[in-house]
């Protein structure tokens, strides 16, 4: 699991930001490991696409440079993407196929992807490995992305971060780990001139796509063919009232929670009238190893993304909505005190809503042009928010 401290370091950098459709809490923890590798970014509002919100989790190995640079960029390889640009997903999808489209990588020609957000990624890959003096590094990163426009959500991933929704208090997965020794990956990665070993690539790698990873990309074939490569499954949903709240998180939760314990966990809390941001610490908390022998399990850096959406109506509504359905878990209130409690809880989340939205808390120190209440981003050793 990589080198450990004799004790974790359990301060959190913690952040939340609101509009009318989502309020949105963040956490990050060190945890037990000698570097905090990870960054994550909320956006509210895209930079020349209003309504359009993008939320990520990056969990670095090998260092922080790939997650910190994916933190502050990969938001704008997407929106500069000529199709989405076209503000016709739709048609963009289906238009690009058919475009004779090429890009030389590794003296190969390839046909780009049918979706402007495939082909971000292998984008800023592209630029981080061929335009930026760190391009030989052994760093990677995870990348777990969730963009909704127009009621539309597209999440792509590539790696062992992971992303779930809760759709009237039922699970629905947006997201699949991509392991070494899956099938198809597995197949891909001995086809690229790799093997699996321990159930990590050549022996070393624990997860088989990822941002970075260099050293694995180097065989004379497309992107998407590499031993590890950076090219994302997408998932697409619509987003319809009855959506409650979505999690980004990396391995480090995922590790030691299944994706119906997350769910109950944050939508029991919600309940309880619970800020998102305090729900991602618990939860971290909850997910902390006591000690560092365990196997790994819960001595990962840890980040966590909650966010809730409101469809215009106040944060109370969703306080209440998931406390009438969370009565019988076990994470639940004595039902003697239940009632009591949620009111209290509604009362107030309502009272708190009646200030103004917060500008994201900065957790993290950058040169940055913010969108006030709409903008967060945080990475470790870096300074926090993005160049929009």
């Amino acid at each position: 699991m990589g080198q450990t401290l004799s004790e974790p370091v359990t301060a959190k950098e913690s952040a939340y930001c609101r509009n009318d459709q989502y309020r949105v809490g963040s956490s990050c923890m060190q945890g037990w490991r000698i570097n905090m590798e990870d960054s994550h970014t909320h956006i509210l509002s895209l930079p020349g696409d209003p309504g359009t919100a993008f939320f990520a989790v990056y969990d670095g190995h090998g260092g922080a440079t790939v997650a910190q640079y994916a933190g502050k960029h990969l938001h704008k390889f997407v929106i500069k993407r000529p199709e989405y640009n076209a503000n016709d997903i739709a048609k963009a999808l289906k238009q690009v196929s058919n475009e004779c489209m090429t890009l030389s990588i590794s003296f190969v020609t390839h046909v780009i992807p049918n979706d402007f957000t495939l082909q971000a990624f292998l984008d800023i890959d592209y630029e981080m490995q061929h335009n930026e003096p760190w391009g030989e590094q052994m760093a990677g990163s995870t990348a777990v992305v969730v963009l909704v426009k127009d009621n539309m959500l597209y999440c792509a991933n590539a790696g062992d971060s992971r992303a779930i929704a809760s759709i009237n208090g039922q699970l629905e997965t947006l997201s699949v780990d991509h392991k070494p020794n899956n099938e198809s990956e597995s197949k891909r990665i001995i086809e690229g001139g790799g093997w699996v070993e321990f159930n990590r690539v050549n022996g070393n790698l624990a997860l088989s796509r990822a941002l970075g990873d260099f050293v694995f990309k180097r065989a004379n074939k497309k992107p998407e063919d590499q031993i590890v490569t950076a090219y994302p499954d997408v998932e697409t949903r619509q987003v319809l009232q009855d959506w409650e709240f979505i999690v980004l998180a990396c391995d480090g939760i995922w590790d030691v929670m299944s994706n119906e314990e997350v769910l109950q966990f944050c939508r029991t809390r919600i309940g309880l009238g619970m800020q998102p941001e305090e729900i991602c610490e618990e939860l971290m908390n909850h997910c902390l190893a006591p000690d560092c022998q365990m196997g790994g399990l819960g001595g990962d850096n840890m980040t966590v993304v909650l966010v809730c959406l409101l469809h215009d109506k106040p944060y109370s509504d969703l306080v209440q909505r998931c406390a009438g359905t969370t009565s019988q878990s076990s994470h639940a209130p004595d039902t003697d005190t239940e009632t009591e409690t949620t009111a209290a809880a509604a009362a107030a989340v309502a009272a708190s809503e009646t200030t103004p939205a917060a500008t994201a808390a900065t957790t993290t120190k950058t040169e940055e042009e913010t969108v006030p209440g709409d903008t967060e981003t945080n990475k470790s050793d870096d300074k926090a928010a993005m160049e929009l």
